[in-house]
């Protein structure tokens, strides 16, 4: 019999729905309900500001209007600075530009691959030197793991910068007992189909601080002064959420725990078979703190496995799965050559390392045991092909 499955495409991280959307999705075409406002909203916010333990949030149509918000209700305009982690996606970073400001990158660190505390301290000492401190500094929690809080709020803290968390990959991920997200003066959850609970496209903005989101609120909705007339005396943007976006995200979220649990079950698998590959490594989880793996991030030195990350990208490719190197760092995009980058250490830039070497598996939480066995199968049959051991033995 011919396993009709055998070469069927493995995405990256599709959307896993739940069943539970279309109870709220039929909520809001029952009650006509299907613009920018209504219930699923309302609960949607009230659901997630509970869940990671802030006093409210705005549902917004996407994360980068949820970063753009952020920056704008700190006040961040033409001429002003932001520092940011370098080793992240343009949504973090393209927001900085909106306000004509200029973005400082910031290196990554080994042990979270997240902003380095020394980095960050190295720019800061540089930024009053010229009397420029910046006006915010957004750090990412990159796939899933929670950077070295403590040290980076130690240092904001110091220079009274305020902080915006890029949680956009780090729904349902802790430090040290706290939700990533709820630490800093704002954060940002991504709900795009690929994250681990989707709402199709869509973010959240999260505070403890009211008058800041109720500004947001208000910047999301066209700026609209309160008259009986249509009058507006600011810019405004069109950033709301639908109500049936909001309903597809409040059945995600009653299955986010059963998510975080899937995929670091799918994390522990690859690790436990592909561990043992000379000069292949995974991507690490800090002491104190919980990811949710969003993805499973592993690292392959080319020196001693013989083949390079994009090597691999091809040949999975040729399997029928999809795989991605992990993000280019922003201080090597083309839109951002000329902004400064501060390393890690003198002669040491990890985020570069990173893009060099590391490499984004198949993770999604649907996936069958079938599609990572396939996979990993794959991935051993390919190395098996460069490297100058035996892969059987592994």
């Amino acid at each position: 019999m011919i396993n009709k499955t055998a070469n069927k495409r493995i995405y990256l991280s599709s959307p896993h729905l739940s069943g539970a959307e279309m109870q709220y999705v039929n909520e809001a075409f029952e009650t006509n309900w299907v613009s920018p406002i209504g219930r699923n909203i309302v609960e949607f916010e009230r659901e997630i500001a509970n869940l990671v333990g802030v006093k409210g949030a705005v549902a917004l149509s996407s994360c980068t209007a949820a970063i753009h918000l952020a920056l704008s209700v700190l006040g961040v305009k033409k001429d002003d600075v932001v520092f940011c982690s370098s080793l992240t996606f343009v949504g973090s970073t393209n927001p900085i530009l909106y306000q004509g400001a200029s973005p400082v990158f910031i290196d990554s660190e080994p042990s979270t691959w997240n902003m380095s505390p020394q980095a960050l301290e190295s720019a800061f000492h540089q930024a009053v030197k010229i009397n420029k401190l910046p006006k915010a500094v957004i750090i990412v929690h990159l796939y899933g793991q929670p950077a070295r809080m403590d040290e980076l709020m130690e240092l904001c803290d110091a220079y009274q910068v305020p902080i915006i968390e890029d949680a956009a990959e780090s729904l349902g991920s802790l430090y040290k007992g706290k939700a990533s997200g709820s630490m800093g003066a704002l954060g940002v959850y991504s709900f795009n189909g690929n994250k681990i609970i989707t709402t199709s496209g869509g973010g959240m903005l999260v505070s403890n601080d009211l008058d800041a989101l109720a500004k947001a609120r208000f910047l999301a909705a066209q700026a609209k002064d309160p008259a009986i007339h249509y009058q507006h005396s600011q810019v405004g943007y069109n950033y709301g959420l639908s109500n049936i976006s909001a309903g597809i995200g409040r059945g995600q979220l009653q299955v986010l725990c059963q998510r975080v649990h899937e995929r670091r079950n799918i994390y522990q698998t690859y690790e436990q078979h592909l561990s043992g590959i000379p000069g292949l490594g995974f991507m690490p989880e800090l002491s104190d703190t919980l990811s949710n793996r969003w993805l499973t991030v592993i690292t392959i030195n080319e020196e001693i496995v013989g083949i390079s990350n994009r090597d691999l990208v091809l040949a999975l490719e040729e399997e029928n799965i999809e795989v991605r190197p992990v993000w280019k760092p922003m201080h090597l995009q083309p839109l951002f050559e000329n902004n400064l980058i501060f390393t890690h250490d003198e002669g040491e830039n990890v985020s570069e390392t990173l893009f060099d070497q590391g490499l984004c598996l198949p993770s999604g939480s649907n996936m069958t045991m079938e599609d990572q066995e396939r996979v990993i199968h794959c991935v051993k049959k390919i190395l098996s092909k460069s490297c100058n051991f035996d892969l059987r033995d592994i």
